[in-house]
């Protein structure tokens, strides 16, 4: 339903996509996940054709992005991160409003507006104005705009930003819903999210792709490690020092309280990391070995996007 090929962007001399390839199939929820000034937004508004690529092509639902963007629209619901909402009419002016943007006739605004507004839990706020809603809500009302038309992908670029807790977990699943019947891009820096949301996830840093895969087969992409966490009672930098001059050791980080300790899979330190505190006068509260995480696999990898852009750059 997706297909982006070798899509590049420059602002000027800054590039902000480089080179990006990546494909969503029908049915699919996929996460494009990446710090702030990744790339992302940049990436979706190629995709719903509002900006145009220096080069590369894009397709959603068989329609070039890139040569013929306006018939793509049509089969798009898009949330943008900053929803264009007209806070002085109410929820049901706003959506009758997008219908008519999307060439439904009155009978079929009508239907499509009592199916929004159920999917997205709006009947109670249906003729109040968008301007008295809380973010969460005015969030619905986007989603509602956006699928208004029933369009057979829906693309979300950080839906859950600036959203309480409650909103959040709402909004989860507001789109685990919508998935059984969409197809979804969803843009967000926010790791949780993905991992408890999509399918699939392609991590981008930088501009450049640095993962694409099922969120559990992630760790299989890196090179094959485990973690071991401790807890030790001692100052933690000389803990680290000692921890990491343990043969074998790949990376320690500290994460109060623990030290994270990066082993190969093959290998199991248990006994000489515990040789390594003791022989350092401390005492080990726990240890325990644990998968690695969305997170860790996220920063290990941007991290060494970092190392070798700096290795190149020596």
């Amino acid at each position: 339903m997706i297909r982006v090929q070798n899509l590049t962007k420059y602002y000027g001399e800054r590039l902000a996509v480089d080179d990006i390839s990546f494909n969503v199939a029908k049915g699919e929820i996929v996460g494009l996940l990446g710090p702030n000034g990744a790339g992302k937004t940049t990436t979706m508004r190629i995709l719903t054709g509002f900006l145009m690529p220096t080069n590369g092509n894009a397709w959603v639902a068989d329609c070039n992005m890139v040569t013929n963007s306006l018939e793509g629209r049509q089969h798009i619901g898009y949330l943008p991160e900053a929803i264009p909402l007209y806070t002085d009419v109410t929820v049901r002016s706003y959506l009758e409003f997008a219908g008519r943007l999307r060439g439904l006739d009155k009978y079929e605004i009508k239907n499509r507006i009592d199916d929004v507004v159920e999917l997205c839990h709006l009947e109670d706020y249906i003729d109040v104005l968008i301007g008295k809603l809380s973010r969460g809500f005015r969030q619905r009302v986007g989603v509602a705009q956006a699928i208004i038309h029933e369009p057979e992908v829906m693309i979300l670029d950080e839906p859950t930003l600036g959203i309480d807790p409650i909103q959040v977990a709402q909004t989860r699943q507001l789109i685990k819903d919508l998935g059984e019947e969409h197809t979804i891009l969803i843009s967000s820096h926010i790791l949780p999210e993905v991992s408890m949301v999509c399918d699939r996830v392609v991590i981008i840093h930088e501009g450049r792709i640095v993962a694409e895969d099922r969120i559990e087969n992630l760790s299989t992409i890196l090179r094959n490690s485990k973690n071991v966490r401790l807890e030790v009672q001692g100052p933690h930098e000389a803990v680290t020092i000692k921890l990491q001059q343990v043969p074998g050791v790949l990376r320690v980080q500290y994460q109060e309280p623990y030290h994270l300790v990066e082993c190969p899979a093959e290998q199991d330190l248990r006994s000489s990391l515990m040789t390594a505190i003791v022989q350092g006068g401390w005492t080990i509260l726990s240890m325990a070995t644990v998968d690695m995480s969305l997170e860790d696999i996220f920063l290990e990898l941007t991290t060494e996007e970092e190392s070798d852009d700096e290795e190149l750059e020596e």
